[in-house]
């Protein structure tokens, strides 16, 4: 799924993602680590792949594999 950063905290490395149908989604900290970015601007879009049980485990460009 994908989404656009709404909130991103550079210390705790957590944020929440806007959903194109208006949900907003919280993704932990070791999503993002897996994601081997360093930063994620406001407003910037993403890709969210989850486990089996819906839990965010990796933030991604979307344009990265």
């Amino acid at each position: 799924m994908q989404g656009t950063v709404a909130t991103f905290d550079e210390d705790t490395r957590t944020g929440t993602v806007l959903l194109d149908d208006g949900t907003e989604l919280h993704f932990p900290a070791a999503a993002f680590d897996a994601s081997g970015l360093r930063h994620l601007r406001l407003g910037q879009r993403i890709r969210l792949d989850h486990d089996a049980a819906g839990d965010v485990v990796k933030v991604t460009l979307p344009t990265l594999p």
